[in-house]
């Protein structure tokens, strides 16, 4: 174990609770994290003047990881969200959602396990709009070749780095040729190049119906912007929704660990928020810095605590308060 420079952004609303939560957790690990805490969000508004400071970007840029809670938007301030601006500015092209049930989840689905790879960057989140006359507006969906090639190879990279035998382009190309077309022509080149791992292609609105029908029978889904957007949540719902899903942003040698609810300052100090998705997204986190075996033991005791069913919040079935919860995963971690 080595020692590793982590940024943590605590958010807003619950954010400073499951980020606390996970930070707890991730220590009981002994993997040594140097932590650096900014304010981002609504509070950092009120602090700084902005709900992303520059002074954020330069920590992560300079420890290359980050762990985010939950930030809130300031609604009709002029401020984009927080995510998406942290996404641009800091190159991470790739959203990475991993889907698998949690024993005692409530779920119709049991033994889900698909990654979905989202293109970050582009496609019709680009943002290109223009009023063509007062009863008419456009989007431009913009896809590029070198975005799609990209994205392709980290599906493909991460298939291979974690023995997955699927990857499936998702796509609409039998209507948008163009550039639905060019996504499917990297993904294809790309294909080539790991032989030993399958490659499928299927139409977007087929695989919201395969998901619903049986989810088992897809792996890793190679998604432009807007179809993973919608897939990831979607998928998300096969396994208890978004409360018990993490989530990373990665980049070429810098990466974002989520959760990917909202910050429910409606709950927010009542010691009842779920810190279930940071808590994993920090087992994802341990295994991106190369600490394997830590981020193991965090992932089971999770797992351990939901399926003896004593210790969890309100929102799965429980009655537990948030450090109950968190001190039942931490003496499993800690064992």
């Amino acid at each position: 174990m080595g020692q590793h420079t982590v940024v943590l952004l605590p958010g807003d609303g619950i954010g400073p609770e499951v980020v606390e939560a996970a930070r707890r957790v991730i220590a009981a690990t002994g993997v040594e994290i140097q932590w650096r805490t900014f304010e981002a969000g609504a509070k950092a508004l009120e602090m700084y003047g902005s709900p992303l400071p520059e002074a954020i970007l330069e920590g992560i840029r300079g420890s290359g990881v980050a762990l985010k809670g939950p930030v809130t938007t300031p609604i009709g301030s002029g401020f984009s969200s927080i995510t998406v601006a942290l996404r641009r500015k800091l190159g991470l092209y790739a959203n990475l959602r991993p889907i698998k049930n949690i024993p005692g989840v409530s779920s119709r689905y049991q033994d889900v396990d698909l990654v979905v790879v989202r293109e970050n960057t582009e496609g019709l989140y680009s943002g290109i709009e223009r009023q063509v006359d007062g009863d008419t507006v456009e989007a431009i969906k913009r896809v590029t070749r070198q975005a799609s090639l990209r994205i392709a190879r980290f599906a493909f990279d991460y298939a291979r780095s974690y023995s997955r035998k699927v990857v499936t382009a998702v796509h609409k190309a039998n209507i948008i040729k163009l550039s639905d077309g060019l996504f499917l022509e990297c993904a294809r080149k790309v294909a080539a190049d790991y032989p030993e791992i399958e490659y499928r292609e299927r139409i977007v609105d087929a695989l919201c119906m395969d998901l619903v029908l049986d989810p088992h029978r897809h792996d890793v889904l190679l998604c432009p912007n807007l179809y993973g957007d919608i897939v990831s949540d979607l998928a998300a719902g096969l396994v208890g929704g978004l409360g018990v899903v993490p989530a990373a942003n990665i980049g070429d040698g810098i990466a974002v660990f989520e959760a990917v609810h909202g910050s429910a300052p409606d709950i927010a100090g009542q010691d009842i928020a779920n810190p279930t998705a940071l808590i994993l997204a920090g087992a994802m986190m341990l295994s991106y810095l190369g600490e394997e075996e830590a981020a193991q033991r965090v992932e089971k005791g999770i797992r351990e605590v939901y399926s003896r069913g004593q210790y969890l919040t309100p929102d799965v079935g429980g009655t537990a308060s948030t450090w109950e919860m968190v001190d039942a995963v931490l003496s499993h971690v800690c064992s």
